[in-house]
């Protein structure tokens, strides 16, 4: 806790903020079978923080193996099998995304620096901002959890269903955005640029015909952005902020072509 820095209540605090705009709408998890716990989150928050600081107290030995004998001794493989292996890794994934993402960053900024042989300092400032997102999480997901009690929490399902309004798709379209951001942050490139046609073909082209009525060169820079910019910047092996960047600019627009839905929705139900 000593390494944190002095704007985390800042941090802390946007991070809540952002996920109670998002918790109106269900999340499904981005790969596998992720545990009925999710659905029971209040019930589960003991276990949670007790997986956040068992995951602390071993990326923590990880880097004091470092320090004392040297980075094969580190083994630092096990700082993402770690992760993988609590169920906070699940409860995360399914309720923000983006904040998982930057878990998975600061997994691999420990295990890289300890890689790279780093100074000791450094590898230490990596754990810090580790440490620092995986308690915003903790205290992301107590939120959520209040969320679910009240009922504003959809329940998540282990597969996805397809979205039955254009408006909808939309929505999903962002979500798999964030999808693809998280899959980029574990180093799948591969399943991140899966993800982003698979978007295309069985969301985004699904839109495309009613949206093309309302702005036109709005669905050509959309695919432009799902064809060539966002599979560029995963396959130029940018930064993941290069990334969610992107993936920023992509929102921006899917935002601006709802309004444009919407608007015309309504003006179609006032001529009726």
């Amino acid at each position: 806790m000593k390494y944190f820095s002095s704007n985390y209540r800042t941090v802390f605090s946007a991070a809540i903020l952002t996920l109670a705009a998002l918790l109106t709408s269900g999340q499904v998890a981005a790969n596998g079978p992720i545990g009925e716990h999710v659905n029971h989150l209040q019930d589960h928050l003991d276990n949670y923080t007790k997986d956040v600081q068992w995951l602390i107290t071993k990326v923590d030995g990880i880097v004091t193996t470092y320090e004392s004998k040297g980075r094969k001794a580190a083994q630092t493989d096990a700082v993402v099998d770690h992760w993988e292996a609590v169920d906070f890794h699940a409860a995360i994934e399914t309720n923000f995304v983006p904040l998982y993402a930057k878990i998975w960053q600061g997994l691999y900024g420990v295990k890289q620096s300890i890689d790279d042989e780093l100074p000791i300092d450094e590898v230490r400032q990596q754990q810090a901002v580790l440490e620092q997102v995986l308690w915003q999480a903790l205290g992301a997901i107590k939120l959520a959890a209040q969320y679910q009690e009240q009922g504003l929490l959809s329940t998540i399902k282990t597969s996805s269903s397809t979205p039955t309004t254009l408006i909808g798709s939309l929505d999903e379209v962002k979500h798999q955005l964030d999808r693809v951001v998280a899959k980029y942050a574990e180093k799948l490139p591969g399943e991140a640029i899966k993800i982003v046609h698979d978007t295309y073909l069985n969301l985004f082209e699904g839109v495309e015909g009613a949206l093309i009525e309302q702005d036109a060169d709005l669905v050509v820079a959309l695919e432009k952005d799902f064809n060539v910019t966002l599979p560029k910047a995963i396959e130029d092996t940018k930064s993941v902020d290069n990334v969610q960047q992107v993936v920023a600019d992509m929102k921006d627009k899917l935002n601006h072509a709802k309004d444009l839905l919407q608007a015309a929705n309504k003006e179609k139900k006032a001529v009726f």
